[in-house]
């Protein structure tokens, strides 16, 4: 179930989780953009084409899915697009993908550093199963099979 509404008690978990995910990500070099709890609120219970189950209770309880989503939704401020709970739907698939795309680049990075390789298994399927979606545009393809290449070793370990 998605919450759909801001209460005082989200809000502060919001601006909490926002405040922690942007330090991270200026620790290793990303400058992202400021985000307001009601942004981060409305994009993460807005609508979606391709049916997301995640939630913004599981994104706000998981370190590697605020690093995603703050990135996602600081490249699509860069780009000069309003963030709403409309956001998604109309920017699908371009440029959502790209943003998408550029926010998992900085997750799998920030997973990687983190050494949790547990994460970036489950994390890789994902990935993989971008390229037999029809809705990625094309000129992400070699992107994606480059990101996919470059982390193919956690697939294949044990650690």
């Amino acid at each position: 179930m998605r919450p759909t509404s801001l209460s005082r008690d989200l809000r502060k978990r919001i601006v909490l989780r926002l405040r922690e995910a942007t330090a991270e990500l200026k620790a290793i070099g990303y400058k992202s953009r400021r985000i307001s709890p009601k942004e981060f609120h409305n994009y993460m219970t807005g609508g979606t084409p391709t049916g997301d189950t995640i939630t913004i209770l599981d994104v706000l309880d998981n370190k590697f899915l605020m690093i995603h989503e703050v990135v996602e939704i600081s490249e699509l401020k860069k780009l000069g697009i309003p963030i709403n709970e409309d956001t998604v739907m109309r920017g699908y698939p371009s440029p959502i993908c790209e943003t998408h795309y550029t926010a998992t680049v900085r997750e799998f990075d920030y997973a990687l550093r983190k050494r949790n390789y547990d994460w970036l298994k489950v994390r890789m399927k994902h990935a993989k199963s971008w390229l037999e979606d029809p809705d990625t545009p094309q000129h992400l393809v070699p992107k994606l099979e480059a990101l996919i290449k470059k982390f193919s070793w956690v697939l294949k370990s044990s650690i």
